[in-house]
C-alpha cells in the first residue's frame, strides 16, 4: 500500500498522572477538549487523510450502489394496541428514520402519526423513547438531535396526532411512566450544567432527578419526586404498575444488571403528587436485578436473578415483603437464560429463554408459573414483541442471520394456541437458500466453551483463502444474538466473505456467570475469547490471519483495540467503532462514571493494575509481532455523548506517532469523524449507508476482497 503520511499532532510531555506511585504520560490530553480551535484542525487533518483513501478503493461506487439497493426493502415493527388503535413503525426502504403509523383495525387503512423526516431534511433527528397515557389519548415522545443522548420530550393527541404545547428538556436515560388518571408523566432529567449540552460536551452526568410533569403546564412547574443528593450517579426508574395504584422505583448505580427496589402507593398519597414522594424500600442493597412484570393487589411479580444467575421468576407480596415470604413462581433453568417476560390476557405470562444463543418462547400460567406450550420458531432471535396484561393478543417479530423478519400473531383467547403468520419481511434480489449458518463451539485459552455463529455461501470451499469479519461485543451483560443485516448480504454474496460472530464471556448469553467471568479483573478471558475464534477459523480453513478483519462498537471497540494491540500477527485489519479506548480516564466523561461495574476504576490501585494492562492506548506495540500493526479504522461522531470522540482521537494520534513513520508500517493507521453522528442510535438511513460502504472500502484495500456480480 506504500507508507502513509499522517498529521503531526503536538505531543504535550508535561502531563504526567500519578496512579498510585505509577508515573503515566498522557500526551494527547488536549485533545480531550473538543471546542479547542487544535482539536477541530486534527480531526479535519485526519479526515483528509482517511476520505482520500477510502474513497479510492475502485469498487466503491458499486458498494454503495449495492449497499442502497439491498436496504431499499419494507421493514415493518410489531403492530402494538393502544386505546381503540394500533399503532406500527415502517420504513419504506430508504427513508432515514422509521414512520409511525395508525389504524383503526388490524384491516383498516394506516395512516401517518408520526413522521420524524418531517423535522429535519438530513434525518438527523431521532425519535428516542415514547409512551401512550393509559387510555391511549396522549402520546409523549422524544427527540434526539445528531444522535446525542439528550432528548427533548414532547406530546401529542392520540389518535388525532394533534400537537400539544408541552415541552421538557434536560431530558436523558428517562423513564416515561403516565399516571393512570392520564393527567401526567414521570420522567428524569439532569440538573442544568455548565457550558452546552448538546451532545458534543464531555460533562459528567451526575444528580438524575425523577420529575413529575402535569400536562398542560409549564417545566418549570413540574414536581421534584425523587432525588438521591448523597448518591450523585445513581439513576432512578419509574414504572407504573398494571393495576395504576403504584409507582416502582429501580435505583440504578452504573450499568450492572442490580437495582434496588421501592414503591410508592400512588392512591395513598393525601394531597396527591406534590413533593419529594414517600417511598418504601424493599431491597435495599445492589445484590440483584428486580423486574417488574406485572401484579394481582399486593402480590408482585418480578424477573430477578437474585441466586439465579440464569434469571427467575418471583412474586413479593408487599404485605410481607421480608425475603423469607418470597416465593419462586418460575424456577430457573439450568441450561436456559430467562431473557424477558410479558403478561397477557390478564392470566399468561410469555416467557422468552436464551438457549445456546437462540430464542425460544413459552406461554406460562400467572397463578401456578406452569409451563403451558412452547411456541414455534426458527433458530434465530425475536427481536420485537408487543402485548400488555389487558391485551387478548400478542405479536411477535422473529429474525435470523439469513431472515430479514417474519412477524406472528396469536390470539390469546383460543387454545391450543396457533400463531399466525401477519407480514413477511423480504429483500429483493437476495436468496436466503445459496447460504448457511453454523453454530460451532470453540475452546479458548482456559479451555471453556465458547459458541459462535459462523454465515457463509453454501458452496465455500475450507482451503483457508475467503476473507472473513469476525464480530464481537462482550460487554455488559448484552447477549448478540443472531440478526439480520442487508449490507452484510453485499460482503457475503459480492465479496467472498465469511461473516463470524463469537459470543464472547462479557456479555448474558449464559446468565450473569458468564457476564461476571468477562469483566473487571476478568475482563482479558473475552479478549483471549476472540482471539480463540480467529485460530478456530484459521485451524478450520475458512481463513488466513492475513484475511481476517475484526470488528465491533463501544464496548467492542475496546475489543478491536485490545486484540490488535496484543494479537497484531493474528488479524489483517481491525475497525473500531465509537470504541473506548482511554482505560484510566473513561469515567471522568459523560456516563461513562455508569461503565465503572463492568471495567473497574483507575481510581482503585487494584482496579487501575486491571486496566493498565490491557487499556488500549496504554498497550500499543513498540514492535508489533508479525513486522507491523494491522490495518486500522477508527469510527467515530462529534455528537457521540455515550463514548465521546476523545477516546478515538488520543489512540490513532499514538499510533500514528508511535508506528506510523516505522519503515514497515504500510498498513494504514486511519480515523474518520463523522459530523452529527452519535454512538449509534437513531443515525439516519444515508448515513449508516454512508458509513457501511466507508468501512467496505477499507477493507477492501486492506485485506484484498474482490467483487463478483
Amino acid at each position: 500500500m506504500g507508507k502513509f503520511t499522517y498529521p503531526e499532532a503536538r505531543r504535550d510531555e508535561s502531563v504526567v498522572e500519578d496512579y498510585h506511585g505509577t508515573k503515566i504520560n498522557d500526551p494527547y490530553r488536549w485533545l480531550e477538549d473538543p471546542d479547542a480551535e487544535e482539536t477541530k484542525a486534527f480531526v479535519d487533518a485526519q479526515n483528509e487523510v482517511s476520505k482520500p483513501f477510502i474513497e479510492a478503493c475502485p469498487v466503491r461506487e458499486k458498494l454503495l450502489k449495492r449497499i442502497t439497493e439491498v436496504w431499499d426493502y419494507a421493514k415493518y415493527g410489531c403492530p402494538f394496541k393502544r386505546g381503540d388503535n394500533y399503532y406500527y413503525f415502517h420504513n419504506t426502504g430508504l427513508q432515514n428514520q422509521s414512520v409511525m403509523y395508525i389504524q383503526d383495525s388490524l384491516d383498516a387503512e394506516p395512516r401517518v402519526f408520526f413522521d420524524p423526516n418531517k423535522l429535519t431534511t438530513d434525518g438527523t433527528i431521532s425519535l428516542r423513547g415514547h409512551a401512550f397515557s393509559e387510555n391511549g389519548a396522549y402520546w409523549a415522545y422524544g427527540l434526539s438531535e445528531s444522535g446525542s443522548d439528550w432528548i427533548t420530550m414532547k406530546f401529542k393527541k392520540a389518535p388525532s396526532s394533534e400537537d400539544m404545547p408541552d415541552t421538557l428538556k434536560k431530558v436523558k436515560f428517562s423513564s416515561m411512566a403516565w399516571t393512570h388518571d392520564h393527567k401526567g408523566i414521570f420522567y428524569n432529567r439532569y440538573p442544568d450544567q455548565e457550558g452546552k449540552s448538546d451532545g458534543t460536551e464531555t460533562t459528567s452526568n451526575l444528580h438524575q432527578k425523577l420529575y413529575y410533569h402535569r400536562l398542560g403546564t409549564d417545566q418549570d412547574q413540574d414536581i421534584l419526586v425523587g432525588e438521591t443528593p448523597d448518591h450523585p450517579k445513581w439513576m432512578m426508574g419509574a414504572e407504573v404498575t398494571d393495576c395504576g395504584r403504584y409507582l416502582i422505583l429501580t435505583p440504578r448505580e452504573g450499568c450492572d444488571p442490580v437495582n434496588r427496589l421501592y414503591y410508592v402507593d400512588l392512591e395513598g398519597l393525601k394531597d396527591g403528587i406534590n413533593g419529594i414522594l414517600p417511598y418504601t424500600k424493599v431491597v435495599d442493597n445492589f445484590d440483584a436485578e428486580y423486574e417488574y412484570i406485572t401484579n394481582n393487589g399486593t402480590v408482585f411479580t418480578f424477573k430477578t436473578n437474585k441466586d439465579a444467575p440464569r434469571y427467575k421468576v418471583i412474586n413479593i407480596d408487599l404485605a410481607k415483603p421480608e425475603p423469607e415470604n418470597w416465593q419462586t413462581l418460575i424456577d430457573e433453568d439450568k441450561s436456559a437464560v430467562l431473557e424477558w417476560v410479558g403478561c397477557v390476557n390478564d392470566t399468561k405470562l410469555v416467557v422468552c429463554y436464551l438457549h445456546d444463543v437462540k430464542s425460544e418462547l413459552f406461554i406460562y400460567d400467572l397463578a401456578t408459573g406452569t409451563r403451558e406450550t412452547q411456541l414455534p420458531l426458527d433458530v434465530g432471535s425475536i427481536v420485537g414483541y408487543s402485548g400488555r396484561r389487558k391485551d387478548k393478543e400478542i405479536f411477535y417479530h422473529f429474525m435470523s442471520f439469513l431472515t430479514p423478519g417474519t412477524i406472528y400473531h396469536l390470539n390469546m383467547e383460543k387454545t391450543p394456541y396457533e400463531p399466525k403468520l401477519f407480514r413477511e419481511i423480504t429483500v429483493k434480489g437476495f436468496d436466503a437458500s445459496q447460504f448457511q449458518i453454523e453454530q460451532q463451539f470453540y475452546k479458548s485459552k482456559d479451555g471453556t466453551k465458547i459458541p459462535m455463529f459462523i454465515v457463509h455461501k453454501k458452496d465455500l470451499k475450507l482451503d483457508g483463502s475467503h476473507p472473513v469479519i469476525l464480530y464481537g461485543y462482550g460487554g455488559f451483560s448484552i447477549s448478540i444474538t443472531p440478526s439480520f443485516s442487508p449490507s452484510r448480504t453485499v460482503f457475503l454474496q459480492h465479496l467472498g466473505g465469511v461473516y463470524a460472530v463469537a459470543n464472547i464471556r462479557g456479555g448474558n448469553e449464559y446468565g450473569e456467570t458468564w457476564h461476571k467471568n468477562g469483566t473487571l479483573g476478568n475482563k482479558q478471558n473475552g479478549f483471549d475469547d476472540f482471539q480463540a475464534a480467529a485460530e478456530h477459523l484459521i485451524a478450520n480453513k475458512y481463513t488466513s490471519p492475513g484475511k481476517i478483519a475484526i470488528n465491533g462498537g463501544s464496548n467492542g471497540g475496546l475489543l478491536v483495540g485490545a486484540s490488535l494491540n496484543q494479537r497484531p500477527d493474528l488479524f489483517a485489519a481491525g475497525v473500531a467503532q465509537v470504541g473506548v479506548l482511554d482505560m484510566l480516564r473513561f469515567h471522568k466523561f459523560t456516563i461513562g462514571h455508569a461503565w465503572i461495574t463492568d471495567y473497574g476504576s483507575s481510581d482503585d490501585p487494584k482496579q487501575f493494575q486491571w486496566l493498565v494492562k490491557y487499556s488500549p492506548l496504554h498497550n500499543i506495540p513498540k514492535d508489533p509481532k508479525g513486522g507491523q500493526y494491522p490495518a486500522i479504522l477508527l469510527l467515530t461522531g462529534d455528537h457521540d455523548d455515550r463514548v465521546v470522540p476523545l477516546h478515538s482521537l488520543k489512540f490513532i494520534a499514538e499510533l500514528q506517532h508511535s508506528l506510523g513513520k516505522k519503515e514497515g508500517q504500510t498498513n494504514p493507521l486511519l480515523i474518520r469523524v463523522d459530523t452529527k453522528s452519535g454512538h449509534g442510535a437513531g443515525k439516519p438511513t444515508a448515513k449508516v449507508i454512508e458509513e457501511i460502504t466507508d468501512l467496505y472500502s477499507f477493507l477492501y484495500q486492506t485485506i484484498g476482497l474482490a467483487w463478483t456480480d
